[in-house]
């Protein structure tokens, strides 16, 4: 009588992977990592929405995630699953680690001006806005409605989880010596991440500048957009595997510019299951928009 007939099994990951091209991961940080050396030996691709394999040091994971990685010899072993920048690397790729919600709406908001050289040895202040799902389905105190509507709060101010992985992949698209000081704010939102990133750079660069960057960047990106008339907002992408990014550009003083870039998506699609369809296409050779050019809610 219900909505489906598809029955919920609990299998074992090899039974999982049985007749399948490719298993999608949606269990819990420090669960997944147990689970992957089965699926690999099945010979199974792989694609893992949790943190445990997006970074390659396992020191780094320890301290972020608050516990040793039960297999850090397979660190470094997925492919770190943003389209926009690993594209060719993910066709090929057996297992993909797709990014999480924070790190994908900042990573696109910080990415042409990583290219082009203008985060090198700067400092990057960035404040992102999050809605409830962004921490699950578990029921729990921060998550509760009488205490999330009509309140803003932050939570792991300048030590969440996603600032190292941000930082590799930056590092990766060529940023050196960049430091992130990264607020997260929990808002009375269901769904959405809106990401505000602050830096400052060389008087030369102007909007004009900017522009060009962005379009170089993300001109030919199917599921993120600049709007020519607006800035981003997490309305027009809520329900949808899109993301938006703009920027503005400040006045010089002291001899810089103050840059303020800007991302939107929805955490739960573009931040999450979307991601990873987005992933598994590529990995299969099917077209990548497949199953995701949804427009989402918004008008």
């Amino acid at each position: 009588d219900g909505a489906t007939d598809l029955v919920f099994e609990d299998l074992s990951p090899t039974d999982a992977a049985k007749g399948c091209d490719v298993v999608l991961l949606a269990l819990p940080h420090k669960v997944t990592a147990a689970k992957v050396p089965e699926l690999m030996s099945a010979g199974v691709k792989i694609i893992d929405m949790s943190g445990d394999f997006r970074l390659r040091d396992a020191e780094v994971y320890e301290k972020f995630y608050g516990a040793k990685h039960p297999h850090p010899e397979l660190l470094g072993t997925f492919v770190y699953g943003l389209p926009e920048v690993n594209r060719t690397q993910i066709k090929q790729a057996k297992h993909v680690a797709s990014p999480g919600c924070f790190a994908t709406t900042i990573e696109l908001a910080l990415l042409p001006l990583a290219r082009a050289g203008l985060l090198d040895n700067a400092v990057v202040h960035i404040t992102g806005i999050t809605g409830s799902s962004g921490s699950g389905i578990a029921p729990q105190a921060g998550t509760h409605h009488p205490s999330r509507a009509g309140n803003l709060k932050t939570y792991k101010p300048l030590e969440h989880q996603h600032v190292p992985e941000i930082a590799q992949l930056l590092a990766d698209t060529g940023a050196k010596g960049t430091e992130l000081r990264f607020v997260p704010v929990s808002a009375p939102l269901t769904r959405g991440i809106f990401a505000t990133c602050f830096v400052e750079v060389v008087p030369e660069v102007d909007g004009g500048k900017l522009a060009a960057l962005f379009d170089e960047s993300f001109g030919r990106e199917v599921f993120v957009r600049r709007p020519k008339k607006r800035l981003p907002e997490v309305v027009a992408v809520a329900g949808s595997n899109y993301a938006e990014v703009g920027f503005a550009v400040g006045p010089v003083a002291n001899g810089k510019r103050t840059v303020t870039c800007f991302s939107a998506i929805d955490n739960l699609i573009k931040g999450g299951a979307g991601q990873a369809i987005q992933n598994m296409n590529l990995v299969l050779g099917c077209d990548e928009r497949a199953s995701l050019e949804d427009v989402g809610n918004w008008p």
